[in-house]
């Protein structure tokens, strides 16, 4: 989410015609907003507790977003939360619908966002989405009227660059793929730890690398490492700062997405950005955005995915997948997606 308003934000600041002002829902993080916005970003820096106001947010409609931004003519909550606005048209972002879909796969927290749609939904809040999949699951789901659902794509992060050398380093070794993220359910890595296991004979001198920050879903990761016969050859990398992440995404030999669910992703994008061949599954919005630049299975399916890190060993099938991965990455701009935005704020405008 932090990319999607990082890249959002520079966009819509470069553009002549816009006012643009934002707010975090952040008491202890308020001082540090001003830092972080992109030049030209008028930041909102009076405290907005963010447990208080959500709470309050699910029951009333105040406090209005104008409270801390002054007179607006669109308030936009870029991650599920749509704050009340006193004059100000409302978008909100939805990134998908896992707290619908998969609640069992959702932490506390998220699951508290249908009800703050819902509340934002009966104030008349259009709807921004990254793809048309979840676009159509919100229609579907949450029986919001076609007309104010807008599917708008995202931009792809600039990928850190990074030395080839280092990130093999960092890995111990020539091959690897890499998985990148925290550890949480919905990512499936314990399938990709036994697709690894599957191929780890095959490919002797091929590592698996897990790269990100501990989540809910580390004890059933550790469990599934446990049970891997080639644990040895898996690194657990934990979190990596952008350096390190920039030469892990060069070095890797192959990137893994082994996703349930997703409403975009960024990071196969990512990949495909650094010369990286990626195999991922067509959960969700994958397929609408991967297109037939990376190699897809099923989710969950273990031997499908084998099956697919296997053919990565074949060169052709290397060079066809990087090179139709350059074509894929080069379709999204953060400046289309400044433009999609922006005509979603006027229709929204002119609704209100």
């Amino acid at each position: 989410m932090a990319s999607f308003v990082q890249g959002a934000l520079s966009a819509l600041a470069r553009r002549p015609d816009l006012d643009v002002a934002a707010y975090a829902l952040t008491f202890r993080g308020r001082g540090g907003l001003a830092a972080q916005v992109p030049t030209g970003v008028r930041a909102a820096s009076r405290p907005m507790a963010a447990r208080l106001l959500r709470a309050l947010w699910r029951r009333t409609d105040h406090p209005v977003i104008e409270r801390w931004t002054g007179p607006v003519d669109v308030a936009h909550g870029t991650n599920f939360v749509a704050p009340p606005a006193r004059a100000a048209a409302t978008v909100v972002t939805v990134h998908d619908l896992t707290p619908v879909r998969f609640p069992e796969l959702s932490t506390p927290d998220t699951r508290q966002y249908p009800g703050l749609l819902a509340r934002a939904l009966r104030r008349g809040a259009f709807v921004h989405t990254p793809s048309a999949a979840v676009a159509a699951e919100v229609v579907e789901l949450l029986g919001v009227p076609a007309e104010r659902v807008v599917a708008v794509h995202h931009g792809v992060p600039p990928v850190a660059a990074g030395d080839p050398v280092v990130g093999r380093r960092l890995a111990g070794a020539e091959r690897y793929v890499l998985a990148l993220g925290t550890i949480e359910p919905r990512k499936d890595l314990p399938s990709l730890l036994a697709a690894f296991d599957a191929v780890a004979a095959a490919l002797p001198d091929l590592r698996l690398v897990v790269a990100g920050p501990d989540g809910w879903g580390t004890s059933a990761f550790e469990d599934a490492l446990a049970r891997t016969a080639h644990r040895g050859r898996v690194v657990r990398l934990g979190w990596v700062e952008d350096p390190e992440r920039g030469a892990l995404l060069h070095g890797a030999w192959a990137y893994a997405y082994p996703s349930l669910y997703e409403g975009f992703g960024f990071p196969p994008l990512e990949a495909m950005a650094a010369g990286v061949p990626v195999v991922a599954t067509t959960a969700g919005a994958l397929p609408e955005v991967l297109g037939d630049a990376a190699r897809m299975v099923e989710p969950g399916d273990v031997d499908a995915l084998a099956a697919a890190l296997l053919r990565l060993d074949d060169a052709g099938e290397r060079t066809a997948l990087v090179q139709r991965g350059h074509r894929r990455v080069a379709a999204f701009s953060w400046d289309d997606c400044a433009a999609g935005l922006v005509a979603l704020y006027r229709r929204a405008m002119a609704s209100s």
